[in-house]
């Protein structure tokens, strides 16, 4: 028998107004041995009013689907919903998660719990995938198997336009592919995204030293060229003129000179004036 919610509350309230009512007990054991024996004695044995059943009978019905309650708390979870994306994986609060076999570009159900997360189909409710909570921003929790190889559409663009800033930046394009996959398109695009902010002989540059010392890291490419863009830029000159010294609207400083004496004498005459008086 299936119960709602408001019939299972109306048997709280049963029991607080009928068993436990005007009752005080000193401890929870004295309760609860009341309570057991209010459950054996009167309260399986009545006929339920809405049911016309005994209690005791539809228990015994019940009973062999019952199973037992869990050793663990209630675990409480944030509830989101997220695409899948091009490369298989979801984006949680700057993490990346596998999310195959549930299909690109659709929807799931993302539960957050404290240390795990679960990928849920939205069709069947079912977990699909569970993966731990990253510690940390930029992780990507994903099996080899989860990559995807096959070049899309979003993958010929990043090559379309790393080819624009020059060979070496395509060549280092080519192999972050080659070894990641899909996955591998979002350090493409963050360096080709770096002709935004710099020359593109300078990324250029940045990607063939990366691609000699083997380094695939986009934020460290990113270092790369923006030290080499410093020291390729040349150094400014001081803006204007230099300052004139002598100019026909300029008054040499004999001028200056004069006139300071002879304003200081007259303020010094002025001065012993007011003391005789």
């Amino acid at each position: 028998m299936i119960l709602d919610k408001g019939t299972v509350e109306n048997a709280i309230q049963h029991t607080q107004n009928t068993a436990l009512k005007g009752r005080r007990f000193e401890t929870i054991e004295q309760q609860n041995q009341w309570l057991m024996h209010w459950e054996d004695n009167w309260a399986s044995k009545r006929v339920h009013g809405r049911a016309k059943r005994q209690v005791e009978e539809m228990f015994q019905e019940e009973k062999p689907h019952l199973m037992e309650l869990p050793l663990t708390q209630f675990g409480f979870f944030s509830q989101v919903v997220r695409t899948v994306q091009d490369d298989g994986l979801i984006q949680v609060n700057d993490c990346f998660y596998a999310a195959l076999p549930a299909p690109l570009h659709s929807k799931v159900i993302v539960r957050i719990y404290a240390f795990e997360i679960e990928i849920i189909d939205p069709r069947t409710l079912e977990v699909i995938r569970r993966h731990p909570k990253s510690p940390r921003k930029g992780m990507v929790f994903m099996d080899e198997k989860d990559r995807i190889f096959n070049p899309s559409r979003q993958t010929r663009y990043l090559f379309a336009r790393a080819a624009e800033i020059g060979p070496h930046t395509k060549r280092l394009c080519k192999t972050l592919f080659a070894e990641e996959g899909r996955p591998g398109q979002r350090r493409m695009r963050g360096i080709v995204d770096l002709v935004r902010t710099f020359k593109a002989c300078h990324i250029e540059q940045g990607a063939q030293l990366a691609m000699s010392k083997g380094l695939r890291k986009c934020r460290v490419i990113r270092r790369l060229v923006q030290d080499i863009s410093t020291l390729q830029k040349p150094v400014s000159k001081p803006c204007g003129k230099t300052l004139m010294q002598q100019h026909q609207l300029i008054r040499p400083p004999e001028d200056y000179a004069v006139f300071f004496e002879q304003h200081a004498a007259g303020t010094k005459n002025n001065t012993n004036k007011k003391t005789l008086h």
